[in-house]
């Protein structure tokens, strides 16, 4: 049986009186250690502005729809789910894996322009996509002034 030893990328630093570093490094060290089906994950979310509207795009592949929950409250947009880590192998074993799988959650400040009563969502292929209409009052008016001599 051979003896395994745990390399620590960081030994130089160790004198390094900074506690910011020892956090980084047991942060890091945790990730590194985890399980890949435990790791946390974020999914990329876009989000564009129109004069009508906010569109939050999320990438959220291998999420069942029922495992979504938007919720709007206290002038935030939740986005949660979870994305199961699925075990089909007959033979063999995984060579790598990178996807991260587990329990998600992206909180968004919305500004007071949107009418929350009006928010829809739409979720295809992978792909939620929640459009946050503007009220009235903040959409903004073109107004034509006609402007007339001194004389």
């Amino acid at each position: 049986m051979s003896n395994l030893t745990r390399r620590n990328p960081f030994a130089a630093f160790e004198a390094f009186p900074t506690a910011g570093l020892s956090l980084f490094e047991d942060t890091l060290n945790r990730f590194l250690s985890e399980s890949p089906t435990s790791r946390p994950w974020s999914p990329a979310v876009d989000i564009a502005e129109n004069e009508n509207e906010l569109v939050l795009t999320a990438d959220i592949p291998g999420v069942k729809l029922e495992e979504i929950d938007i919720k709007i409250e206290d002038g935030t947009l939740s986005l949660s789910g979870k994305r199961e880590f699925e075990k089909k192998q007959e033979k063999g074993g995984y060579h790598r894996i990178e996807r991260s799988y587990g329990s998600f959650q992206r909180v968004f400040t919305l500004p007071e322009t949107v009418d929350v009563e009006k928010v829809s969502a739409q979720f295809d292929s992978g792909v939620l996509k929640v459009t946050l209409p503007k009220k009235e009052v903040a959409k903004p008016k073109s107004v034509k002034i006609s402007v007339g001599s001194a004389n």
